[in-house]
C-alpha cells in the first residue's frame, strides 16, 4: 500500500512539472540581431529581452510583426505569456534565434504543466535574462 501511494504521489508531482530547455546560438559574426515585434506579449517582455542582449554586446533592431526570419541576417522571434495562479506569473517563454531564416538558437521555459508546483511563480525579469545569458553564452563581437 505504501508502494502504491509513493507511486501515486511520483505520478502527482510529475504533472507538475516544470520544463525549460536552452539550445545555444553559435558564435555569432555579427553584433546586430532583428527583432520581429510580438505585439501580444505583455509589456516588458521586449525591454528586458533588448537589455539582457545589449549586455551580451548585441545591438538589436526592431522589424514589424509581419516580418519574416530571412528579413534580416539574423533575427529573433518571441513570445510568452502571463497566467494568474494566487499571482500574476510567467507561465511560458520561447525565444528562437535565426541566421538567414535557418533556426539556429532556441530558448523555452514551459510551466503551463506545473499548476501546483509553487516554483512557477518566478520574477519574469530574472528569468529572461537566465534564457537570454544561456541562449547566448558568446558576446557579440567586438567591433
Amino acid at each position: 500500500m505504501k508502494q502504491v501511494a509513493l507511486l501515486f504521489a511520483a505520478l502527482i508531482l510529475a504533472g507538475c512539472a516544470i520544463h525549460q530547455r536552452v539550445d545555444p546560438v553559435p558564435r555569432m559574426d555579427s553584433r546586430e540581431i532583428c527583432i520581429i515585434n510580438n505585439p501580444d506579449v505583455r509589456e516588458g517582455f521586449l525591454e528586458t529581452y533588448q537589455r539582457a542582449l545589449a549586455a551580451k554586446r548585441f545591438q538589436t533592431k526592431m522589424l514589424d510583426k509581419s516580418a519574416t526570419p530571412r528579413d534580416c541576417p539574423f533575427t529573433s522571434t518571441y513570445t510568452a505569456n502571463w497566467r494568474w495562479d494566487l499571482a500574476l506569473y510567467m507561465a511560458f517563454a520561447d525565444i528562437t534565434v535565426y541566421a538567414n531564416g535557418k533556426k539556429i538558437g532556441h530558448a523555452l521555459y514551459d510551466s503551463l504543466g506545473g499548476s501546483g508546483n509553487l516554483g512557477k511563480f518566478i520574477n519574469a525579469e530574472n528569468k529572461i535574462k537566465e534564457l537570454v545569458d544561456q541562449l547566448f553564452p558568446n558576446p557579440a563581437p567586438a567591433g
